[in-house]
């Protein structure tokens, strides 16, 4: 990004797994996420300039749900935008709001609720309406396909898939103890391969973001930072049929776009810290390829690379094998990067982190692809 303005994020504030107590409705979630975010960055609502959300209607169940959103999140009498596509759509749109240099500050939040009678149901509503939607296909029969490919194109790969599956879950479980399980209890098949213990159940969870220029943040003397030096995203077909399942090519186009605006010449050394969305194990193993950071013939030697205490760990919050809040997860992997790099990661943090990698996927078989390099500080020399 060296001919745009620099934006670093200085406030964050993730809420991965929001009890169904009662005790308080969504829209004050989102207000006191708001609220906690800006008080990561040392912040007031009156230093928002504009608000970027990821919202969906079909997850919440109701008609323009910014609408709901606006008052909570700080929008009255201010520009907000919202984006229904994906949470981590909502951050790139953030930032380059202010890299346009229309804007010095941006709250970028998203979350997902549980209160749809059926997610798949509301998944199965985002096809086309002649092939994918009569089928039915939501996005958990998705990734089965998208399983079955690779077992099919990388022999063995299962007993791969299970050794991320319990790194991750071993993860969570010192991220948040009270809420995750460290052990894997084998479960029925749920939509073959994939079983039921594979892919945790839907949870409520909710994330915001402050984004905010260089010139901002250096006027309030705002520290610690987490600097955007690349971003990068591309899609694929929608038409399941007209995809290889078995490999991840928007996922290679977005971390290309991304490495060449960092200046990341080998990703294999260039980061200390990454959080990769892993709805599955497989789309794990995925990512791990299309982020160049392990070759798949190489996957039964490097896996031990990524785990907590390797050269580079990935998914140190658990990620989503271990808390699922299916709309806003990819925002929280890039929330949680910049926590490390900003050291406040808590019981996750891993010392000395300078320079860290976020991707997110979302839509069916990984359909929509986006990464993320962010860096503590200045910006380093390429890698």
């Amino acid at each position: 990004m060296a001919d745009r303005p620099k934006v670093g994020i200085v406030g964050v504030a993730i809420r991965p797994c929001i009890p169904d107590d009662g005790r308080h409705s969504l829209e004050e979630h989102l207000h006191l996420v708001m609220h906690a975010t800006l008080a990561d960055a040392g912040l007031a609502t009156d230093d928002l300039e504009g608000i970027v959300v990821g919202a969906n209607d079909q997850y919440d169940g109701r008609a323009i749900t910014v609408m709901m959103a606006s008052g909570p999140l700080g929008g009255v009498d201010r520009d907000i935008l919202s984006t229904p596509s994906a949470g981590e759509h909502a951050f790139v749109l953030g930032a380059l709001r202010i890299a346009s240099g229309q804007f010095r500050t941006q709250l970028v939040a998203a979350w997902s609720p549980t209160e749809a009678s059926s997610i798949p149901e509301a998944q199965r509503l985002a096809n086309d309406p002649l092939f994918h939607r009569r089928l039915p296909l939501d996005e958990l029969a998705a990734a089965a396909l998208q399983a079955n490919a690779m077992e099919h194109a990388a022999p063995g790969c299962a007993a791969l898939a299970e050794r991320v599956l319990a790194t991750m879950r071993g993860n969570g479980a010192r991220a948040f103890p009270s809420l995750v399980q460290a052990d894997v209890a084998r479960g029925r098949p749920t939509r073959w391969p994939l079983r039921a213990d594979m892919v945790p159940p839907p949870v409520t969870g909710v994330v915001a973001l402050m984004l905010a220029s260089e010139e901002f943040i250096a006027e309030r003397g705002i520290s610690p930072v987490a600097w955007i030096s690349g971003m990068g995203w591309a899609t694929e077909p929608a038409f399941l049929g007209d995809r290889d399942l078995a490999t991840a090519p928007a996922l290679a186009a977005a971390a290309s776009q991304a490495y060449g605006e960092a200046g990341v010449i080998d990703a294999g050394t260039a980061f200390d810290v990454a959080e990769i969305t892993d709805v599955t194990p497989y789309q794990a193993l995925l990512a791990l390829e299309g982020l160049g950071l392990a070759a798949r013939a190489d996957w039964p030697a490097r896996l031990g690379e990524f785990g907590p205490e390797g050269r580079m760990p990935v998914n140190l919050s658990g990620g989503v094998a271990s808390l699922n809040p299916v709309y806003c997860t990819g925002l929280i992997r890039i929330a949680e990067v910049a926590n490390q790099l900003r050291g406040r990661a808590e019981g996750h943090q891993k010392q000395g982190a300078r320079r860290g990698l976020a991707h997110a996927a979302s839509g069916p078989a990984m359909q929509y692809q986006t990464v993320i390099v962010l860096e503590a500080g200045e910006r380093r020399a390429a890698a």
